[in-house]
């Protein structure tokens, strides 16, 4: 099935991109934004990122074209600074993300990711690591699973779905989608069961964000990415959640504005200078064509910043 990336014109526009140039795709996916780096490339080089093996493997068949500019990684965007080093790269004139969960692992039914299909409680988009959402559901404790309901899927139910949890493992594992879907259910009012949203949504989402870190790798990533930018390079970063868009928007403004001293003090003794300027003062959001071509571009938000 032809896959299109969420803004994909509008990235690949933003990245300014030079055929001589080396650029980072640090969420590969099914490779869309890889493969149209790569078609502008002559000289130039793409080392292409993804925690996912499985995604290194399908968007590899895909780019296998240009299999000659591309270097596929199996990593985490968090550790790009390792990944340039080993490859012998200083630095780069351009990197795009597109986070959260890509296509295929929401599609792929065995992995766990999605509340629609039976499968066992997985959601690791890099199955290397340990932590499983069965490990998570089944060992943390009721007050970590409602401050993680809360805090990362912004779950109004999240003491009673909970406590449901705990309860329900007291007697036997919660191992499977469908159980924990029913643990939900049995948790909320019926009213909240009615809404368009399915009920088990916003825990998933907030399962998925912790199980895999997803906000302490973004936070890791743009505190060193930009110092591994050539001057001009850009950055463009695509979200689909406000805590994301969060750290995003401040991480790059903290860059734009540089010295963080006390407003007070008469002379700047921190030494920090700007080394970004944001290319986009408000996020670029999709146009009404395209979230009605793919409902799931209605939250994306790409900001664009360049070094300087």
């Amino acid at each position: 099935m032809e896959h299109t990336p969420v803004l994909l014109s509008e990235c690949i526009d933003g990245l300014k991109i030079v055929p001589g140039g080396i650029y980072v795709d640090g969420t590969l996916g099914r490779g869309g934004h890889a493969l149209e780096i790569a078609k502008r490339l002559h000289s130039g080089k793409l080392v292409a990122i993804d925690r996912d093996a499985d995604s290194i493997n399908e968007a590899g068949a895909r780019l296998l074209e240009y299999k000659d500019q591309i270097t596929l990684v199996h990593g985490n965007f968090a550790d790009i600074p390792e990944i340039l080093d080993k490859n012998g790269i200083k630095l780069v004139d351009g990197m795009v993300f597109d986070l959260g969960a890509s296509s295929p692992q929401l599609d792929d039914s065995s992995r766990g990711f999605s509340y629609m299909h039976d499968a066992p409680l997985d959601m690791r988009m890099d199955r290397r690591e340990n932590l499983t959402a069965r490990d998570a559901i089944n060992t943390w404790t009721e007050e970590k699973l409602r401050k993680v309901f809360y805090e990362f899927g912004e779950e109004r139910y999240a003491g009673p779905i909970a406590r449901a949890i705990t309860r329900k493992r007291s007697t036997a594992p919660i191992d499977t989608t469908f159980q924990l879907n029913n643990v939900i259910l049995s948790a909320i009012p019926a009213a909240a069961r009615r809404e368009a949203q399915h009920p088990s949504k916003r825990c998933y989402q907030a399962l998925r964000i912790a199980i895999n870190d997803e906000l302490g790798n973004i936070s890791q990533m743009l505190k060193t990415v930009p110092d591994r930018l050539k001057t001009g390079g850009r950055i463009c970063v695509i979200s689909f959640h406000s805590l994301e868009d969060r750290i995003i928007k401040n991480s790059l403004a903290s860059r734009e504005k540089g010295c963080v001293c006390p407003k007070d003090f008469p002379i700047c003794v921190c030494g920090f200078v700007p080394t970004l300027k944001l290319i986009t003062k408000k996020p670029i959001v999709p146009k009404k064509t395209e979230t009605e071509l793919n409902p799931r571009a209605r939250s994306a938000k790409l900001r664009i910043a360049q070094r300087v």
